[in-house]
């Protein structure tokens, strides 16, 4: 019998530290992110009109929106993080872009009805899923969505064993600052693996949602939801 694999193991749900928000903003993320909107084009982008409404649950210091918005020009989006430390990064980021107009920042925790008063062409995530200590209120809340918007979410994907975290945080994250390193690591732990988000959709009846593993450390949730949910 094979070994059974690294049981996951929580972290917290939100990155509100002021010292950890500003190392997260400061830091390169070009690679992953812009891996992100690749991602995004070649799984959703045929659903997506040219312009529209898209929300980015978890945006962090809103890298990823930024970018989006970069990709999509004629798209508003509504940036929604619970911590509201990542949220004061984000606003400088936004400001610096002059996205301020384009990008709204809201701070909210997740809930059943995150989605439901305002209709989007678009939900996306990049690594919101694995901070969550009960994952069914991501997909509740996309389920609640008014419409029949795409989904595009990206997270990590928890390794097999300490020895491959230890790898990877050494690949990855061996020149950033011992902050990074520390989260990056108790992030691959808490992370979900392929099966374990696939019987998440499914007892959220999201099963029509499509999940990919596309590198060494992470997965995605693609697809698009039928309308009312």
């Amino acid at each position: 019998m094979g070994k059974i694999p690294m049981r996951r193991i929580t972290e917290p749900e939100l990155m509100d530290e002021a010292g950890q928000a500003a190392a997260y903003a400061n830091a390169d993320f070009a690679a992953p992110h812009n891996h992100f909107i690749q991602l995004l084009r070649d799984t959703v982008g045929e659903h997506l009109s040219a312009t529209g409404r898209a929300v980015d649950l978890g945006c962090g210091a809103a890298d990823i929106s930024i970018r989006f918005a970069g990709a999509w020009p004629g798209y508003r989006i509504d940036a929604i993080d619970g911590a509201a430390a990542m949220l004061a990064e984000a606003q400088k980021a936004l400001a610096r872009a002059g996205l301020s107009d384009r990008i709204t920042l809201i701070e909210a925790r997740l809930d059943h009805a995150c989605l439901s008063r305002q209709p989007y062409e678009l939900i996306f995530s990049n690594s919101l899923l694995h901070h969550l200590h009960e994952p069914m209120l991501l997909w509740d809340c996309i389920k609640n969505a008014r419409g029949a918007p795409a989904v595009f979410i990206m997270d990590l994907m928890r390794p097999d064993n300490e020895t491959q975290v230890a790898a990877l945080v050494r690949e990855y994250a061996a020149g950033e600052p011992a902050i990074l390193q520390r989260d990056f690591r108790a992030s691959l732990k808490a992370a979900f693996r392929p099966a374990e988000v696939r019987a998440q959709l499914l007892a959220a009846s999201l099963d029509s949602l499509a999940v990919s593993v596309v590198s060494d450390r992470h997965l995605t949730i693609h697809g698009r939801l039928s309308a009312g949910g």
